[in-house]
């Protein structure tokens, strides 16, 4: 199975320090933080081919 790239998201939760996101394609919910982590890293593999 092929990894999702987490196109749509959706908040599910936030408080003071962080905010929690849901992936509308597989389901799976981490922090906003990590989402835009994920977003620099593909943006770098695709910049260096």
């Amino acid at each position: 199975m092929a990894e999702c790239k987490h196109p749509r998201v959706r908040i599910v939760s936030r408080d003071e320090d962080s905010e929690f996101v849901e992936c509308l394609e597989c389901g799976e919910v981490f922090e906003s933080s990590e989402f835009r982590d994920m977003t620099i890293e593909e943006t770098k593999l695709k910049n260096e081919s």
